[in-house]
């Protein structure tokens, strides 16, 4: 029994100590050195020359050498055995699997990193491109070449020049820093670092870039750009600008095609017009540089700054088509719009600057100081930018303010044209069932009473906002009711809306979205506040 138990405690212990054998020689194995680099094998030479001042071996004449897949070339060289490394000189020549061939005047070659100094009239070429330099290292290890001393790498699509450069012919990767420029027929490309695929001729922007071209330029600091298809996506608030440089148009994120002139923006485009002295932002944007046609939508609006005051508007969608003359700006739905002297807000408007006429459809509204006017549709007529003449079609109402005692001086009609001087409302002529309501005053201010008229026609003249002139004609009535008979009704015409609420007050309120009031109703043409 006790025999039987010493070899089963013998069994054990060797289990023990074969187990920890096991794992002590996985270990050495698993810690067992890297495989010693091979030696540069000598393949031919026309002469062995052994000088007693070197160690080295001086071969010459048609010297030939061979290291892990790529064959050397030379007229001449030092080869030293124990430190595995040779010295090339002249038609160096460096054959790699007949896809990569480097050529210079010079070469120092170590083979145990299997790195190659070329020096003087360096070319390396593979099926893609051609890099030329004075000092390239070429590690054949990573299969990297790079040079820090200027460099050109040139395909048939491509040149480019850098102080400090890098080529994978492996995967055509090349990459470039330091005073970069490439240079293609149709355009140049300058940055400070950019990367560059000899096989996609795609460039990755890593820095602040100008692309320069016939039909303008580009300023970058981030994206791409494909050489081929003139495509790019372009970052970090990038900027195109027109051959002329009247024109930019700058985005957080920018799609451009440079041929066919087409860009989108994503994130808070401007488009700016110098020339025209226009401005078109939001957040998402279209430009067709060949056409001038530009589209902005999600918080869209322009400023009109030819004036001392600037016009600020917006709408859902705004389009602006511009040339070297004329401009048109379009605006759909929930039109605002605020300039000093002047706010309006209607469904879509349009403005041509050929005729000088801004076109208000749908519901319209226009302020001028403390008078209202609203219509089915509105023609504003301008005069360098300044109001001359509004024009409202179908149904016109025009409401002043008095800003007292709730009082208003109120124009309706059929058809209404309103004549401005010097921004100054001058003249008013309604025709087609024309009523008023105005309030006269004596010299020193105090109100005689309400006038009321009906009639075919009307017009009245106007200065410094007090009436000075009313005519009626045809088939007119009249009458004039001291204050103190007058009822609330008798002091509104019918369908009497001020619309305070609605009138933009800042070139931000543009962006308010006001509600109707239920309460209010009028007879139009077409409901004239929408919910």
């Amino acid at each position: 029994m006790r025999e039987k138990k010493q070899h089963i405690l013998f069994s054990i212990e060797s289990a023990l100590l074969f187990s920890v054998l096991f794992v002590f020689i996985l270990g050495v194995k698993a810690q067992q050195p890297p495989a010693e680099p091979k030696i540069i094998e000598m393949r031919n030479a026309g002469e062995l020359v052994k000088r007693p001042t070197t160690e080295a071996q001086v071969f010459l004449n048609d010297v030939v050498f061979y290291h892990e897949g790529a064959f050397m070339y030379c007229d001449s060289a030092y080869l030293y055995e124990e430190a595995n490394r040779f010295e090339a000189f002249s038609n160096v020549i460096i054959n790699q699997g007949d896809t990569i061939f480097v050529y210079g005047d010079y070469l120092d070659y170590e083979g145990d990193i299997k790195l190659a100094k070329l020096r003087n009239n360096v070319k390396m070429e593979d099926n893609q491109a051609t890099l030329y330099t004075d000092s390239l290292n070429y590690d054949r290890m990573n299969n990297l070449g790079y040079y820090f001393d200027g460099g050109m790498l040139v395909d048939e699509k491509n040149e480019l020049t850098s102080f400090w450069g890098q080529y994978n012919p492996e995967n055509y990767e090349a990459l470039f820093s330091d005073s970069v420029k490439l240079v293609n027929k149709q355009y140049t490309i300058f940055a400070d670092t950019l990367k560059y695929n000899t096989s996609s001729k795609i460039v990755d922007i890593l820095g602040p870039s100008s692309i320069v071209s016939d039909s303008g330029y580009i300023h970058t600091t981030r994206g791409w750009y494909n050489t081929i298809t003139d495509d790019s996506q372009l970052l970090d608030r990038s900027t195109v600008f027109s051959s002329n440089g009247d024109k930019t148009l700058t985005g957080d994120t920018i799609y451009y095609n440079r041929t066919n002139g087409l860009g989108t923006v994503h994130g808070n485009m401007h488009l700016q017009d110098t020339a025209m002295k226009v401005i078109l932002q939001g957040n998402y944007g279209y430009y067709n540089e060949k056409t001038e046609f530009a589209l902005a939508t999600d918080s869209a609006f322009a400023i009109e700054y030819s004036q001392k005051d600037s016009l600020f508007l917006h709408g859902d969608t705004l389009t602006m088509l511009t040339d070297s003359i004329y401009r048109e700006v379009k605006a759909f739905h929930n039109v605002r719009f605020f300039r000093n002297d002047v706010q309006g807000v209607c469904d879509s408007m349009e403005y041509l600057s050929k005729d000088s006429i801004l076109y208000m459809y749908i519901e319209p509204i226009l302020w001028h100081e403390n008078n209202q006017i609203i219509g089915e549709e509105m023609n504003i007529y301008l005069n360098d930018s300044t109001i001359d003449k509004v024009h409202v079609k179908n149904y016109a109402y025009s409401i002043q303010d008095r800003q007292k005692d709730d009082q208003y001086n109120q124009l309706k009609g059929r058809n209404m044209n309103a004549h401005f001087k010097d921004g100054e409302l001058r003249y008013i002529l309604v025709e087609g069932d024309a009523e008023s309501l105005y309030y006269l005053e004596e010299d020193d201010g105090t109100i005689i009473g309400l006038n009321k008229t009906q009639s075919a026609y009307l017009s009245m003249d106007i200065e410094k906002n007090e009436l000075q002139k009313l005519k009626l004609w045809s088939s007119t009535t009249a009458e004039m009711n001291p204050l103190s008979i007058l009822k609330p009704e008798d002091k509104k015409l019918k369908d009497f809306i001020w619309y305070d609420n609605v009138r933009p007050l800042n070139k931000m309120d543009i962006f308010r979205r006001p509600k109707k009031d239920p309460t209010e109703k009028r007879v139009t043409p077409r409901q004239f506040i929408r919910d």
